[in-house]
């Protein structure tokens, strides 16, 4: 994968500003640690970071077309390229690479705006057309690449990272009151398209924007469609696994080392068996795969999120497909040490320990591989967190998740709480969000209230893990691959009932029933179980000791926001503090609460 950045201004020669153009673009070198390059302009400016993949010695970037004044950075994989460009040969069009990144330029040649339609992948991308002196900006459908923008009086930034911006000395880093609420009340339900720092924008998922001189335009390319389901039973099962099958042998071209992260969980084992099978069609070698554990995970207790250790039905996986497995083992002290390495990738607070021990098994497993395909976003589409299945959670007139659960906001001051109103932000995104349910007209209330519950899970849930995955892998310079994100697959699920997505009010019962004969039964039955939290007592220690420095100093910045009693008499008291995470976690506020200072320290935030 790669990263992308750039700067239009129609006020300005951005061909004197060199300088500033590749410090944006260098800020995301672990995006693309193989290449990089600029391409200036007068009011238009283009930078990219090159993760190579595929056309290893072609591809290379920011990509011209000197016949129409044309030039793209992209990021991103199209999985269907081959068939575009077979398309567009006989359309007329040649091509001087092997690289995808030339079928995305010539498709909007031919296409226009329209090009994205026809993208099946994972994509994030800027198109400059010096004729028309217009910038066109595309994120794919599901959002699983992000980018980011910031309009100006003359112009606009961008880059696939917040730093890409922030390094452009036009763009100062602010907090205002939405930002707040997003930080403290909405963590785990963030508004899309909002990008936290005051004026920072991140293009929606299924959205293209168009930049030119007075105007700007942000404009839908793809969104959900309710209708009628008429598969039965055994035919909806069958479509399933044909298109999860298609979608992972796309997703396994790859000109570099490619794996699987397999955590014993049906998700990530149905991958990971589907990629196996696909090796062997073709006579390549084994899978390679991966897991993460931490010393003391198995005597760690149960709980709604989190139902048992996962080593057991990792090793059941990996001895039925037959995979080369390797299980990372991250310790106390190697979570302590990533905490800024993680901060600095995400660009502002994330979820602490989780991300930490997902950045050690990233660095690792970058060791082999470049490539690695995930289980995410199996339970948002097809049913499997608990707020699924509990229904209170489903009765519950906010976000599913949030029912009965607190958020940071209750350790804002007063003062910031009177500004930023938690409660009325967090109900209007909600009534928002409801607002843009595609409806089926005559559908039971029940059935619209699941296609409600599964419309937020994909807008509102799925964004900040997506972001999450993506942000941590490329800081390692590792792309990973989203087979479940497909849109073919998302669309279909979309209008599959409920009673044939839970079969029996069986979570996932549809995709368990669909890839049944790939894996041993113990593992095809496994309850939902998430990604691991470690039960680090060091960790807890160490955030424990730095809360109580931040306590006693009166220049902490984070006590700007946070109630400095409130903390005080919580850690008094042993009681947990709020934490930004839906799953039960004791450290999950403390994380949080030391996040936000050092966050507003090394990005020398200030508030508005």
């Amino acid at each position: 994968m790669c990263g992308v950045s750039g700067w239009i201004d129609w006020e300005t020669d951005l061909r004197t500003r060199e300088r500033t153009v590749r410090a944006m673009a260098e800020t995301l070198a672990c995006r693309g640690p193989d290449a990089g390059g600029v391409w200036l302009s007068r009011h238009a400016a283009l930078g990219h970071r090159r993760l190579s993949v595929i056309d290893l010695e072609g591809g290379g970037q920011p990509l011209p077309d000197q016949d129409t004044d044309t030039v793209l950075s992209y990021n991103g994989e199209l999985y269907n390229y081959r068939e575009l460009r077979r398309e567009l040969r006989s359309l007329g069009h040649s091509f001087r690479t092997r690289s995808d990144t030339e079928v995305v330029l010539r498709a909007h040649l031919q296409w226009g705006d329209a090009a994205p339609r026809r993208f099946n992948g994972i994509f994030a991308y800027a198109l400059w057309d010096g004729r028309r002196q217009r910038l066109l900006l595309v994120r794919d459908h599901l959002g699983v690449k992000p980018l980011y923008w910031h309009a100006r009086r003359a112009g606009v930034l961008f880059g696939s990272e917040p730093k890409a911006v922030l390094a452009n000395p036009l763009f100062r880093p602010e907090l205002d009151a939405e930002g707040v609420a997003e930080l403290f009340a909405l963590p785990a339900a963030p508004t899309a398209g909002h990008g936290i720092f005051r004026g920072l924008r991140e293009l929606r998922p299924g959205h293209l924007l168009t930049v030119s001189r007075g105007a700007t335009r942000e404009l839908r390319y793809w969104q959900l469609t309710s209708a009628p389901h008429t598969d039965d039973a055994a035919t909806t099962r069958a479509r399933v696994r044909d298109l999860l099958a298609d979608t992972v042998e796309r997703q396994m071209l790859s000109d570099v080392p490619l794996c699987t992260l397999l955590s014993g969980g049906v998700d990530s084992s149905a991958i990971t068996a589907l990629a196996a099978a696909a090796r062997e069609r073709t006579g390549h070698s084994k899978v390679t795969s991966f897991s993460v554990d931490f010393p003391g995970s198995a005597e760690r207790a149960p709980d709604a999120w989190r139902t048992g250790a996962d080593a057991p039905f990792v090793q059941a996986a990996v001895e039925h497909i037959g995979t080369l497995h390797t299980s990372v083992v991250v310790p106390d002290d190697d979570l302590l040490d990533a905490r800024d390495a993680v901060l600095r990738a995400r660009d502002r607070p994330g979820w602490g320990e989780m991300d930490a021990s997902l950045h050690l098994l990233f660095r690792e497993v970058r060791r082999r591989s470049t490539v690695a395909l995930s289980g995410e976003a199996a339970d948002e589409i097809f049913g499997g967190y608990p707020y699924f299945h509990d229904p209170a959670a489903r009765a519950a007139d906010t976000f599913p998740w949030l029912h009965g659960r607190g958020t940071p906001a209750e350790l804002l001051r007063p003062d910031v709480r009177a500004q930023v109103r938690p409660h009325e932000y967090t109900a209007e995104q909600y009534r928002r969000s409801l607002a843009e349910v595609p409806s089926l007209p005559g559908e039971p209330a029940a059935d619209r209230r699941i296609r409600e519950i599964f419309h937020l899970a994909l807008t509102r849930w799925l964004p900040p893990l997506l972001e999450r995955a993506d942000r941590v892998s490329m800081s390692v310079g590792l792309e990973l691959r989203v087979p479940f994100c497909d849109h073919r697959l998302v669309e279909y699920l979309w209008n599959v009932p409920w009673a044939l997505k839970a079969p029996g009010k069986r979570p996932k019962g549809l995709l368990r029933d669909a890839v049944r004969d790939l894996l041993p039964p113990q593992v095809t039955d496994r309850p939902k179980s998430g990604y691991p939290s470690t039960p680090a007592v060091r960790y807890t220690e160490v955030l424990t000791a730095r809360a109580h420095e931040l306590l006693a100093d009166p220049n902490a910045p984070v006590f700007d926001l946070v109630d400095r009693a409130a903390v005080r008499a919580a850690l008094a008291e042993g009681r947990p503090l709020p934490s930004p995470r839906t799953a039960p976690n004791p450290v999950g506020g403390l994380d949080h609460l030391v996040q936000v200072d050092e966050w507003l320290r090394a990005y020398r935030v200030s508030l508005r």
